[in-house]
Parts: structure tokens; sequence; C-alpha cells
């Protein structure tokens, strides 16, 4: 362990004499290359893993596919056994944990984080999870930014940018798309960016895509050659296909989300968790071998116009030569998929929804066009439809239609469909906006943690927490006090607003100066008039329910300054409108990116 410590300590002095001699800006694009580097070479590495267990596992006959058809519970029960007894149920999934540090914990990512992804995913996934390993690479890149700069102690704004510039590197190596991987960290990541910042990212995704340019061969990446040209003749049905897109978006993720928290009322017990995702699993990959692992072979074979391989290993491949049948087999597939990977991360597994998403994609876009076909209308050109849509797909999932668009065009190496690609894409994000607000991802940060990053306000405001800024010295009153009593406890109070409590700490009222301006200083009144009658009843109270958006709407439908805290029937406080502002002040300067 020493030998493993000195030998860290000695990797960081020539960066330690780098950052001595140049100033934040140059040591930036330095970082960001060296980040970027590490994170495209751990996305190789997953990526190279997942490859080559999953070949390994295509090895296997047909006889054996009950057997294959297991090998998800494997992956999962030895994810499930890594993530209790090696990490310490540590493990944070999802997107929606790197956004969470962004905004709570100031860009600081656990150092486990820049492997345990790597090797929970690579079991998860390489054995068969439907699931994909994008969003653990965007993570442990992420985490790698994250504690570089921790190591080199950047501050906040410089940290958070390495994070991003990890998450460029994941994407861009993962897909040997580096536009892609700019896209996605401004679009899902950061609220915001100016130029200065644009550069690193774009800097460490150009790093990112290099390691996958050399090292990945085109078997393990997802690149495709177009059939036929883009014609404008199909542009209605490109319009078309985009709105299917959005509803498909809207699908996948309300089921796939139902799917995962069938799992959650069997939080605490592992085994039975394990057992019913394993036994799920394999009762839909029996019967839908497509299923199986990311999808990328599915996505290649219909996209290169050879739906027939999709089901060698089937059950059904002697009606696969009927239409009828290979599109019903297609459709069940496409439906029963976020299934599958709701399984998959719910029973404990580590797994992403990109490439599920493109997964279902490729499959909505050969069933359009196919059906369209059959009809006899017109000719569309299946292979682009089904690339086209899983642009559709992602960008309604992930509401990042930029992401969409160019990870498609360069996967295809041009940009012969840019115009359908943009069509289908900002029609599939605004459906699924309209019928999703917020993405997956958002939706689990904000119902957890009551944080969004829809818009710079809201993403800075949702930085602190309600209970941080309840203030405490206001001096209350029981209701059962006199006007003798009240005035006593105003001549020690350097507040004008009292709240009055009974004996159980329950908020009965407010008084302020202004109710007992006209009798406070008659001191007949001190004995016979009570703090009950001089009270008046809160206009606005702040619950647990609230976080500070709500509370900020609250100050501007009452035009108060101060509001009252109760908690679980409790009182605790009140919120000052002028200090959430100071907050928000606070947060701006700091959470602005030079």
């Amino acid at each position: 362990m020493k030998y493993w410590l000195e030998i860290i300590k000695i990797s960081k002095t020539p960066l330690l004499w780098i950052q001595g001699r140049t100033n934040p800006k140059q040591f930036i694009i330095v970082s960001a290359i060296l980040v970027g580097l590490t994170g495209g070479l751990a996305a190789v590495a997953l990526k190279q893993a997942v490859h080559l267990v999953g070949k390994a596992i295509g090895l296997l006959s047909f006889e054996n596919l009950g057997l294959v058809a297991l090998t998800p519970l494997l992956g999962i029960s030895l994810c499930v056994l890594y993530v209790r007894y090696f990490n310490k149920n540590k493990l944070g999934k999802g997107l929606s944990n790197i956004l969470y540090s962004i905004a709570r914990k100031s860009s600081i990512l656990p150092k486990d984080q820049t492997y345990s992804h790597i090797i929970t995913s690579a079991l998860t996934v390489g054995l068969g999870g439907s699931a994909g390993v994008e969003s653990p690479i965007v993570t442990t890149g992420s985490a790698i930014g994250s504690n570089f700069g921790k190591a080199y102690r950047l501050n906040y704004k410089e940290r958070t940018l390495l994070l991003a510039c990890g998450a460029a590197a994941g994407i861009a190596g993962a897909f040997n798309t580096p536009i892609a991987g700019v896209l996605f960290t401004l679009e899902v990541l950061l609220v915001e960016a100016n130029i200065s910042a644009f550069i690193p990212i774009l800097i460490a995704a150009a790093s990112g895509a290099l390691c996958s340019e050399v090292i990945l061969g085109e078997d393990v990446l997802l690149n495709f050659k177009l059939q036929e040209p883009f014609n404008y003749i199909n542009v209605p049905f490109y319009f078309l296909l985009g709105i299917i897109s959005g509803i498909g978006a809207v699908y996948y993720s309300k089921v796939f989300r139902f799917s995962e928290n069938l799992f959650k009322k069997f939080k605490n017990k592992l085994l039975i968790r394990t057992l019913l995702a394993g036994a799920g699993l394999y009762a839909m990959i029996l019967l839908f071998p497509p299923l199986l692992g990311e999808g990328y072979t599915t996505i290649k074979s219909l996209s290169n116009l050879h739906p027939g391989e999709v089901f060698d290993n089937s059950f059904f491949k002697s009606l696969i030569g009927q239409k009828f049948w290979l599109y019903s087999l297609l459709a069940l597939v496409l439906l029963i998929k976020p299934v599958a990977t709701g399984f998959t991360i719910g029973g404990g597994g580590n797994g992403g929804n990109f490439a599920p998403s493109l997964f279902m994609g490729a499959l909505l876009g050969f069933l359009f066009a196919g059906l369209v076909n059959e009809t006899g209308i017109t000719h569309l050109p299946v292979s682009n439809f089904a690339l086209v849509a899983m642009a559709g797909i992602l960008s309604g999932f992930f509401h990042a239609p930029l992401t969409g668009i160019f990870l498609i065009a360069e996967i295809t190496g041009g940009y012969e469909l840019i115009i359908p690609l943009m069509i289908v894409s900002a029609l599939s994000y605004a459906v699924s906006k309209a019928f999703m607000p917020l993405s997956l991802d958002m939706q689990k940060l904000q119902e957890k943690e009551k944080i969004v990053t829809t818009s710079t306000d809201d993403y800075l405001l949702s930085s602190f927490q309600l209970e941080s800024i309840i203030e405490k010295d206001f001096s209350s009153v029981s209701i059962n006090c006199t006007l003798g009593d009240l005035v006593e406890v105003i001549s020690n109070s350097k507040r004008n607003v009292f709240p009055v409590l009974d004996n159980n700490l329950n908020l009965k009222g407010l008084v302020t100066i202004d109710d007992i301006r006209e009798v406070m200083f008659k001191q007949e009144f001190y004995t016979t008039v009570s703090v009950r009658e001089l009270m008046h009843q809160a206009r606005q109270i702040i619950t647990e329910k609230d976080d500070i958006r709500s509370a900020l709407k609250l100050f501007d439908e009452s035009h108060l300054w101060n509001i009252p805290v109760v908690l679980n029937n409790e009182y605790k406080g009140f919120i000052s409108k002028s200090t959430i502002l100071e907050k928000y002040r606070e947060a701006l300067l700091k959470s602005s990116i030079e």
C-alpha cells in the first residue's frame, strides 16, 4: 500500500511543477487533456470488456439458449455482491448522481467511482444485462475529472469544468463521437457555459475520441454506412416519425421507471430482489434473445437491412420468413425493452438508458418505414429511418436533441441525414417535453432532493437546502400569555414578528408590532388582554412539501418578507426573503464558470 501511495505521489510531482509555472487557464487546458485521455481510456476499457464477454457468451450455441438467458442473473448477482461487500453500498447510479454532486457536493464525487462503475457495469452488461454502459462511463469520466480537480486543489468552478470534461470524454470515447460528447455534457450536465469553458470540454472530448479511434475496432464501435441518400420527398414521413418518437420516448421513460420501482419494496432483501429480476430477465430473453446485453448487434442488423439475424437464436426463427411475424416480434421486443432494462437496473445491476434508447429507436424506425412500405403508398429508406429514430428516442428521453442529432451524424460518418435528424429530434423533444417537463434523471433528482437544473435560476436556487436558511432568532410567545408578557418579550427582541405557540410548539398564529401598536403602552390592558385576542393567523406557511422555488412563489404572492416554517406540524422558525436573495447572490458568484 505504501508503495502504491508513493507512486501516486511521484506521478503528481510533474503536474504540480506545471501548475506552479502556469496560470489557472493554462493549467485547465493541460488538465482537460489528461482528464480526456484518462476518461477515454476508461470508456475504451469498459467497451472492450463488455464486447469480449458478450462475444464469449455468443459462442454458446442455440441448444444452450437456456444457459445464455441465465447469464444476466449471474451478472446482477456479482454486481450486487461487489456493491455490498466491496463498495459498502455507496455506488451512486445514474446521471442524477452527478447532478446532485454538482448542486449539493461542490462537484466532488467519491474516489471509488473512478473504477467502481467500470467493474459493476462490466459485470452487469457484459454478462447480458439489458442495459447500456454509457451512463456508467459518464459517471466514471466525471469522477476522474472531479478527483483530478480535488487532488490539485482547484476551486469549485474549475472542478465542475473538469467533471464536465471527463463526462464529455466518456461519451466521445464510447462512440468515437467528440461533438456528441461535448453537446451531451452541455445539454444534460451543465446549465450554462461560456466560450472559455467550452474550449477545455472540446479538448477533453477530442482526447477521449482519440483513444477510441486508436484502440477500438469497428466491431466494437457503433458505426454505419448509409444505404440510401436523403430524399426531400420523405420529409412528411420524418415529421410523423418525430411525433411518434416523442411518444415512444415518453413510453420508454414511464415503463422503465415503473419496472425499476417494482423492486424498491425489496431494497433490503437482496436475495429476493436479485432472484426476481433474474427470473424476469430469464423469461424475457428466452423468448426474445435480442433483449440480451446492450443490443448494438441488433441495431447493426436492422440498419444493415438484415432483420432476420435478430432472431437467429430464437424459438421463433422459423416464423421470421413471414413479414407479419417479423414485424409482430420486433414490435414485442420494442415494447418489452424498457421492462427488461428496468429489471436489470432495479434488480441491482448497474447500467444506463443510453444504449436501450438507441435500441428502441432502431426498432421503431425500422417498423415505421417497413409498415409504410407494406402499404404501397411510397418507398421509404428503412435503414435511414432506423438511424433517425435512434436520435429521436434519445432526444426525447434525455431531453437532449443536439446530442441525438450529432451522435447519429458522427456515427454515420457525415451529415447526409442532418435535415431529417433535426426534424425528428426537435419534434420528439417537443412532444416529450409536453408530456414530461423534466427528463427522467431530472424527475428523480427533483423528487428525491428537490433539485432541478432546467434553468440557471432553478439550478442556483436549488443548490442549497431550505432547512439551512431557517432563522431561529424570532422570539416566540405562548398563546396563554397576556399583553404584559408580550410587551416584555418585545422589549428583548430585535424582530417585529412574534410566533404564537401552544404547549406542544404548534404554531397558532402571529403577532406583529402593528397589531398591538394602539394598546402596547396602555398598562391597564396588560393583565386583561390576552395574546389569543391580539394574534392573527399566518397568511402563508412554509412546510416540508416546499422547496426554495415554491417558497419564493409564496413571498411573491403574499408580498411578505418573513414567512414561518412548520415541519411535521412543529414550528421551526422563519425564512426571510432577503436571506434567499443573498444566498442566490452567493450561489451565482460561486457557480459562474469563466
